[in-house]
């Protein structure tokens, strides 16, 4: 019996998380939480199995995506749109330490990026670009403010207009 109401309560939440993704008030989720994701994958791809250790700056953008995979996974499970107060002050966050990130990356900010060093990761190396030569800050960036803008747009906005 307990079975049956399990397998009841899955069929329910995954009928509102398809009803969430597809109908015209969760798409600005569900965009948001397959960029979070992918995102989030990819720092631990880079990090686990590529085996470059990221810097501090990278953590603290790490600190912010993270959390935002997680958090709009479950409100498009829950098609709870009241997600925006707790993600947007995430994705701002990450938003500007990506931008301070990016501004160091290119010189505009001379700070040096800890622990980057002779001994430690840097993100000045070739290693921490990808498609073609677009370094990971401003990956990150984009990341975050497409994120932002997503979780900005009001819940009842349609794509088509």
């Amino acid at each position: 019996m307990a079975e049956s109401d399990d397998m009841s309560a899955i069929k329910t939440l995954s009928s509102e998380a398809t009803a969430a993704s597809g109908d015209s008030s969760g798409w600005q989720l569900f965009a948001a939480w397959i960029i979070a994701l992918v995102a989030t994958l990819s720092a631990l791809f880079i990090g686990e199995v590529l085996g470059q250790e990221p810097c501090n700056l990278c953590w603290y953008q790490r600190i912010a995506m993270f959390p935002l995979a997680l958090l709009l996974g479950i409100a498009i499970l829950f098609n709870d749109t009241t997600v925006r107060r707790y993600a947007l002050p995430m994705s701002i966050a990450g938003a500007a330490i990506a931008l301070w990130h990016t501004l160091v990356y290119f010189e505009v900010v001379s700070v040096a990026i800890i622990p980057c060093s002779a001994e430690g990761p840097s993100c000045t190396g070739a290693g921490m670009t990808i498609l073609g030569g677009v370094p990971l800050p401003v990956i990150s960036l984009a990341c975050f403010v497409v994120i932002t803008i997503l979780l900005f747009l009001p819940p009842g906005s349609n794509r088509d207009e």
